[in-house]
């Protein structure tokens, strides 16, 4: 588990056995099994190289991800360790487990602070977006400031200290991100469907025939 406070950033590049993550000196010393989000993907530290490891990468994390295309350019990428028991939650619960991408629709440069939009590539995650909810882009924990088209495209505002101190700052229109909806949302999500299925069988149960059979007339 993550915050989505970002502790580094870091460089990743293409490796036979998977990519190289460097820029880890803030955050040393790691350990082999570690856990490391890198631009929000909860990658693995398989073998350690001073302030970079190697990590092995499974096929549908690149097809799920923007870390295929950063790690064919050596491109920057948010890196945050694993959360311990004993350090605070700043941000929001966060998984690194990436639920897709979106794409970068517009850069607004305001007077205190920076209005990202994006865009859902699948719009099946549409419906968990709202105002005020939390959302991780590229390992950032940010909160959504207002949502269109029924949450397929939504903007965020970033603060001067979070523009400056992540990949954001590099951001280009077009670009894809790595989005990671509210775990709570998500099981909100489930226990609503669970106790409308409760309820349906409930209603089969107490029909007109099993009234009639109960004496019921």
């Amino acid at each position: 588990m993550f915050t989505g406070l970002i502790q580094s950033i870091g460089t990743i590049k293409k490796n036979s056995l998977g990519v190289i993550v460097d820029g880890c000196k803030p955050f040393s010393p790691l350990q082999l099994g570690d856990s490391v989000s890198v631009d929000g993907v909860c990658l693995t530290v398989s073998e350690l190289m001073n302030d970079s490891f190697l990590a092995n990468i499974s096929e549908e994390t690149l097809q799920k991800t923007n870390l295929a295309e950063k790690a064919q350019k050596n491109g920057c990428v948010n890196l945050e360790p694993a959360l311990r028991l004993s350090d605070r939650l700043g941000g929001h619960i966060v998984s690194g487990h990436i639920d897709g991408v979106g794409k970068v629709v517009s850069i607004e440069n305001l007077k205190n602070s920076w209005n990202l939009k994006v865009s859902w590539n699948d719009s099946k995650f549409c419906r968990y977006m709202c105002d005020k909810a939390s959302i991780s882009l590229n390992g950032i924990s940010l909160t959504i400031s207002e949502i269109f088209d029924n949450g397929c495209e939504f903007s965020v505002a970033v603060i001067p200290h979070t523009w400056s101190n992540t990949c954001l700052k590099f951001l280009h229109i077009g670009e894809m991100v790595n989005l990671e909806v509210d775990l709570m949302a998500k099981y909100a999500e489930k226990l609503l469907n669970k106790n409308k299925d409760s309820i349906r069988q409930h209603n089969q149960i107490i029909s007109s025939q099993w009234l009639s059979e109960q004496g019921w007339t």
